[in-house]
């Protein structure tokens, strides 16, 4: 399933904030989630985290573990930089 991802920049990953565009999504190793379905996303924030950005290291802080991402569609791979 992985290659058949699009990739995208950080670049392009930060415009899907949930304000620049539409979409709501964050990266988590290596993987672009779509969390637009998430009412703790709505408006492109989740507590202090906002939409748009690899969360990877902000998850080692946050209360839940990464089985969180599960609930999510995969739509992308994130570039490498």
């Amino acid at each position: 399933m992985a290659e058949e991802l699009s990739e995208y920049s950080k670049s392009q990953l930060a415009l899907r904030n949930g304000q620049d565009k539409p979409q709501i999504w964050v990266a988590y190793r290596g993987f672009i989630y779509d969390v637009g379905e998430s009412r703790l996303w709505k408006n492109g924030m989740h507590y202090e985290h906002w939409a748009g950005q690899d969360l990877t290291e902000e998850l080692q802080e946050a209360p839940h573990s990464a089985s969180v991402f599960s609930k999510f569609q995969i739509v992308g791979k994130l570039k490498d930089p």
